[in-house]
Order: C-alpha cells, then structure tokens, then sequence
C-alpha cells in the first residue's frame, strides 16, 4: 500500500533485477518484460481509482501515482513497474496551462503561436519546486514496491514536448510544429535547448528520487524525416543521455540504465544506437532481425509486440511472442509493446502476453 513517505534513503532491497539485468547487457534467465502504459484504462481498478479526480490532480498526487503504479503489478508477474505521470508535465512547469478535454485528450488553452511567445516560458526552472510531486511519487512508489521489481522513471523528449506545446494537443500531421522547425530554426533551437535542460534535471532528480531506470520518450518522431531528425531531435536526445550520466556521477547518484523510443524511427535506428542509451526501443513496424542488424550487439532492444496483436486469442498470443522471441533473441532483448496499451484491451489478454515472454524464453533457454 502507498502509505505516507519514509525517508528517502533506505529502500527496500531489490528480489528481481531481471530487467535491470537485460538494460545492461548481462545474462538473464528469462526474457524480461513490462508494457507501456501498464498502469490504465484498460484496468477496471485504473478506472475506479481514477473516476473521482482531473487527471493532471492525479498526476499531483503522489499517493494516487503510487497506487496506479502497482496496480497492474499485482494482477500480473511483470518485471519492471513505469510510475505513473505524463510527459506533459513539463510543459506545465514551465508555465504553460492545459486542460484534458474528454473525447479530445491534453489540450492547451494557449500553445506557442510566434516566436515572441518563448518568452511567457519560466527560462530557469527549479524543478524541485515545479516537479517535486513527481519526485515525491517515485520515492513513495519505490519504497510501496517493497523491492518486488525496478520502477523506471520517464519523460518527453524535446522534439516531442515542442510539438505538443505548439500543436495544443495531437495533430496528425504535426503542420503547424514544423513550420517552426523551416520557418524559425533558431527559436526552435532556443525552445529545445531549454526543454533538454529541463528534461536533463528532471531525469537525475527522479534518479535522486529512486528511479531505477529512464525512458525518453521521442513519441513524434514519425513526423520527422532523417534531415529534421537529424537536426532538431537527435543532437538533444544525445545532450540529454550524456548529460543525465555526467550529472549523476558528479552528484554520486546510481549510474541508472537509460532507454530511448523514438516511435516511428526505423530511418534513425543506428544514430539512436549511438546516441549514449542502453536501450533502444523498436515500435511494431519494423523486424527484429533488422532492427539487430542496425544496433549491433553492444545495446540491448526493447519492445515490439504490435499492441493489436492483444485482440487476438490467448493461444495466438503465444505463437506471436514465441516468435518475437526467436526472432529478437532471449539475451540483451527486454520484451514490451511497440506502444501503449489500449483502454479497450483485455486485461487476461494482457497477462497471457506476460507469461508467454516468461514461458517461451525460459523453455528457449534451455534449450
């Protein structure tokens, strides 16, 4: 239970490192596993505990965070818990005002239009006084998880916050954000810039905070070509990996596995695998073979079961992982989703996925 804060320090020793194991490139004994966006809708629980409150109130509250966390922890034998909170976080912190409209999704009541609007944005952030909640909710969650499992800490990449942040919400086409990228090259370095900055401090105080793991999320990559990735979301996906580890040993912090998704990015995979993370995870379309051939042997891959795939029966679930798992292989490889869960999954369906990675890699491990 997620019951008041202790102190800190002093947390509860770790049973299963499995994922944490895999992250690093060392032998494990089963595949490990977790999904993005474990902790949801598509849990009647989520559902229940959620239904009384605005969703970013949840996101403010550590007990709640901590609850939805290990939600899905304790129907299913996963190997990694994700804390729950939003990317979007960030741009709230910096001053900017958004709203969950129902049906629509995020929506922000004034998203950057010119240039001149950079300058209703905090410029120097403290991130304990405007993030603090999320930290606070790591450390609850970590000590709650009673060393069950790793608790991966999480955040936007730049590119994808600046999207948001000038789109007000989802967009299909992403227009009106990359008409900053031809349009105002220098302001939207100068808006990156100060996102990886944020993002940076953000990453080591959840590391500070008790995260085990990061993920960097880069969920618009797909509206980039090579050149713009190249040029407005790579050069900070790498400042932030280099920077998170140059801060955590100056500042005596655990040197934590760190793992990029950039969804849609198959044109980027060997940069990506270059670009200072342990993990590279993979979206649905592309082959793990592939994917292998471009990152090499010296990072470990994370994903990447097409979320659909959960529709299907329970014993065509199976045939599926078992063949991810011959294909990706059972070492340096952590199982997952090439995406999010969807509210209307299964949640039997979702734990038949998480035994077959167990069954399947046990079995082709010993064999």
């Amino acid at each position: 239970t997620c019951s008041l804060l202790r102190s800190p320090k002093g947390f509860p020793e770790l049973k299963n490192d499995t994922f944490l194991r895999a992250a690093r490139g060392e032998e494990t004994e089963h595949t490990p596993v977790w999904c993005m966006r474990q902790a949801g809708r598509y849990l009647p629980e989520f559902r229940e505990t959620r239904a009384t409150q605005d969703f970013f109130s949840t996101c403010r509250s550590p007990k709640l965070c901590c609850e939805l966390t290990l939600q899905p922890l304790r129907r299913f034998p996963l190997d990694a818990a994700i804390i729950f909170s939003d990317i979007l976080v960030v741009p709230q912190a910096l001053g900017m005002e958004i709203v969950m409209v129902p049906g629509k999704g995020p929506t922000f009541t004034e998203p950057l239009k010119e240039v001149e609007d950079l300058l209703k944005l905090r410029q120097k952030l403290d991130v304990t006084a405007e993030l603090g909640y999320v930290f606070q909710a790591i450390t609850l969650t970590r000590h709650s998880l009673e060393g069950k499992v790793p608790l991966i800490g999480f955040s936007g990449a730049p590119w994808t916050l600046m999207s948001y942040m000038i789109e007000g919400g989802g967009s299909t086409t992403m227009a009106k954000a990359k008409s900053w990228l031809y349009r105002h090259p220098e302001a939207s370095h100068r808006l990156l810039r100060l996102l990886a900055d944020v993002v940076t401090d953000y990453l080591v105080g959840q590391v500070a905070a008790g995260a085990q793991a990061l993920q960097l999320f880069e969920s618009h990559a797909g509206h980039l070509g090579p050149e713009l990735f190249q040029d407005f979301a790579l050069p900070y996906i790498r400042d932030i990996a280099q920077a998170v580890k140059s801060r955590l040993k100056e500042e005596a912090l655990p040197l934590v596995p760190m793992i990029i998704f950039a969804k849609d990015a198959h044109y980027a995979l060997r940069d990506l695998a270059h670009a200072g993370y342990e993990v590279v995870g993979l979206d649905w379309t592309i082959r793990p073979q592939e994917a292998r051939a471009q990152v090499g042997k010296d990072v470990t891959l994370q994903g990447n079961l097409d979320p659909c795939a959960l529709y299907a029966p329970k014993e065509k679930i199976g045939e599926l992982v078992k063949k991810m798992l011959e294909s990706f292989g059972t070492q340096r490889y952590i199982a997952n989703l090439g995406h999010g869960l969807y509210p209307d999954m299964n949640p039997e369906h979702v734990g038949a996925f998480v035994e077959a990675v167990h069954a399947h890699s046990r079995h082709i491990n010993k064999h």
